[in-house]
């Protein structure tokens, strides 16, 4: 089959490699589309992949093989792709599956090789069918949604003033989430005008360049805000987002830091009593439940596709418009779309 695979040294390689033998339990999906993620461009860029790994991990595609006492979907079903889960461990038993220590298996950020390959092989506990209503395209970033859904359960309480620092497409997947439930205002703050042209038609009710003052951008929310998403992965932000945050307020860092960084006048977050929290990946009930919504047509991905290519031309993708910064999102169209 063909696929694109991680070769250090060079990056990124459409190249053949040998088809899948579907062992007792395992199941083989026939994938449609698959969604290049953040964390993809992290781990190729910093070369922290085994040699001859596939990614992808934001998948959809049709269950086309099943081997001996293997359970789950039928033949047929359409689904995405989620790690599975032991239901053993303690984070497992705590209700965080997706912080499983036993026996967890992941296609494309993982063990498991991923979604950038014409079929991928997985276990059924990792299948989510796909309600009727939902098209490839989006089942295959409802995992994008569900990671900034995720981002929005670290914090609590009632809808109120919601500020998201960042139009990647957490968050203007978190842009689209908070207006579903019930958040307002909302204020996102992005430098490209694409991006907060997005983010105003998915539901923020302001959107700014990152130059505005701090005085400006709390100005919407009556001088402050009750909760914060960075979702950007700038570093200055943390600050910032202490900043603009009120009494009582709430920080949830959504984007993958890598880099260490310091908190300016870290007393600010004793005087206002502000709860930071962080998040990491997403459930399967946060996919099902995105899912669901794409399905209501509250949720629609196609808007954040800048780029739709197939498979053979992820390579180039990756370093003209995806290393670039110049794509949203980019999705590769591998099999036969539903």
């Amino acid at each position: 089959m063909k696929a694109v695979v991680f070769r250090s040294g060079k990056g990124l390689v459409y190249q053949d490699v040998p088809d899948y033998e579907v062992n007792d339990g395992e199941v083989l999906v026939k994938v449609a589309d698959t969604g290049f993620c953040g964390s993809d461009h992290s781990l190729v860029k910093i070369g922290l992949v085994p040699d001859g790994y596939i990614l992808g991990h934001e998948i959809s595609g049709v269950v086309v093989e099943k081997g001996a006492g293997a359970k789950g979907p039928d033949l047929g079903t359409k689904v995405c792709i989620r790690p599975t889960f032991c239901g053993e461990c303690p984070n497992c038993l705590k209700g965080k599956p997706h912080m499983c220590t036993m026996n967890r298996r992941t296609a494309g950020i993982g063990d498991l090789n991923g979604g950038f390959a014409e079929y991928v092989k997985v276990f059924p506990g990792m299948l989510i069918p796909i309600p009727d209503g939902v098209d490839s395209k989006n089942a295959a970033l409802a995992e994008t949604f569900a990671a900034a859904l995720h981002g929005i359960r670290q914090t609590e309480g009632d809808p109120g003033s919601a500020l998201v620092m960042g139009g990647g497409p957490i968050g203007l997947c978190a842009v689209r989430l908070l207006k579903i439930l019930g958040h307002y205002p909302i204020v996102a703050v992005e430098p490209i005008d694409a991006k907060r042209d997005i983010a105003l038609a998915y539901g923020a009710d302001h959107a700014l360049h990152p130059q505005a003052a701090n005085e400006e951008i709390a100005a919407f929310s009556g001088g402050s805000f009750e909760r914060i998403f960075e979702c950007s992965g700038v570093v200055d932000n943390i600050g910032r987002a202490i900043d603009l945050a009120g009494i009582g307020g709430q920080v949830c860092i959504i984007s993958m830091i890598f880099q260490p960084f310091t908190v300016p006048e870290p007393y600010k977050m004793n005087l206002k009593e502000i709860k930071m929290a962080a998040s990491m990946s997403n459930t399967h009930e946060e996919n099902i439940e995105c899912l669901n919504w794409m399905a209501e047509g509250l949720i629609d991905a196609h808007p954040l596709i800048t780029d739709y290519a197939p498979l053979e031309r992820l390579p180039e993708l990756y370093q003209t418009r995806i290393d670039t910064g110049q794509a949203i999102k980019a999705l590769l169209q591998i099999g036969e779309e539903f």
